[in-house]
């Protein structure tokens, strides 16, 4: 028996790309009896519903997570969150970094008061590698939503809600990632690439829905599970996509890292290794978690995306762009 059997679960920003894949995941896995889409655009919503038209599971809800009464509203008899609305655009958030803060951090505040309040059992926000020794306004943001979500288990205090985060890094084909552009651009034979030496992470889709479905599974309240996953160089990325194509070095972007981290060397003495991904503990004097078992990391552990173990090749690159 699954998790959600018989269960009510609500997804905010569920018009996106990991929103998308979620749902069709559960309504076709699990036998859950409510899905609630809750975001804020009434097309994307509808195009969404078109998907299925007889199912009388899902359960679309218009509004914002800057929206605390909203979110009140939503959330009655709802057993399960999964936070994944955010202002996630690099650039955008440099550009509008108040309207970023209004949405990751006060939006992160508002979904753990409605939470709390209406008595959901369990949430898991999706976090990101640039929340890990943030550098940008983007991770920045996330940073905090991150200490929000961790330290909302002791705000729950005898209570039966419990939070927990998943951080994991570039989802392969989502909207705003480099795949599509390199797709878009290889007819062009130029592609733009700020640093012959520049590597990221790679999830996909499935894999990200799966991290979050098992989190719900083995979180007590207070962990950030990282999935282990591959890297690969930008360089190589673009060859594979377009092996013809010129490659222009453009330079770095404004908040931009040569490599990305997923868990920091500050934070191994709480981290674990649980076989299909690391967790880290929360560290709360006045919160006391129960432990996941799994075998703690050496001091000098840090997961970035240069020193990482796995490493995609073309042919394993190109089999998971199939799949998007």
């Amino acid at each position: 028996m699954h998790l959600l059997d018989g269960q009510s679960i609500l997804i905010t920003g569920g018009t996106g790309s990991f929103g998308k894949r979620f749902v069709h995941t559960i309504l076709n896995q699990t036998q859950v009896r409510r899905v609630v889409i809750y975001s804020r655009d009434e097309l994307k919503q509808w195009e969404m519903a078109q998907l299925y038209p007889n199912d009388e599971r899902l359960r679309f809800f218009l509004g914002d997570v800057r929206d605390e009464a909203r979110l009140l509203r939503a959330f009655d008899t709802v057993d399960y969150v999964v936070h994944a609305a955010a202002l996630k655009q690099v650039p955008a958030a440099e550009y509008n970094p108040f309207e970023a803060v209004k949405t990751n951090i006060l939006g992160a505040k508002n979904v753990i008061d409605a939470a709390i309040d209406r008595g959901v059992k369990k949430v898991v926000a999706l976090s990101t590698d640039k929340a890990s020794s943030p550098i940008n306004l983007y991770g920045a943001t996330k940073f905090v939503s991150d200490k929000l979500f961790i330290d909302g288990n002791a705000y729950a205090g005898s209570r039966v809600t419990r939070f927990a985060n998943v951080r994991y890094g570039n989802v392969v084909g989502s909207r705003g990632s480099v795949i599509p552009l390199f797709k878009k651009l290889a007819a062009t034979g130029v592609l733009p690439i700020t640093d012959a030496d520049m590597t990221r992470f790679w999830i996909t889709l499935d894999h990200a829905v799966q991290m979050v479905l098992d989190a719900l599974e083995l979180m007590y309240g207070g962990e950030i599970f990282v999935p282990k996953i591959p890297s690969m160089k930008l360089v190589d990325l673009a060859k594979a996509i377009a092996p013809d194509a010129e490659l222009k070095f453009i330079g770095m972007r404004p908040g931009e890292k040569l490599h990305e981290e997923l868990i920091s060397q500050h934070d191994a003495h709480r981290c674990m290794d649980i076989g299909k991904c690391y967790v880290m503990m929360p560290e709360m004097e006045w919160f006391e978690p129960q432990r996941i078992e799994g075998k703690p990391v050496s001091p000098d552990f840090a997961y970035t995306s240069d020193r990482n173990e796995q490493w995609l090749s073309t042919e394993q690159l190109m089999e998971m762009i199939k799949h998007v």
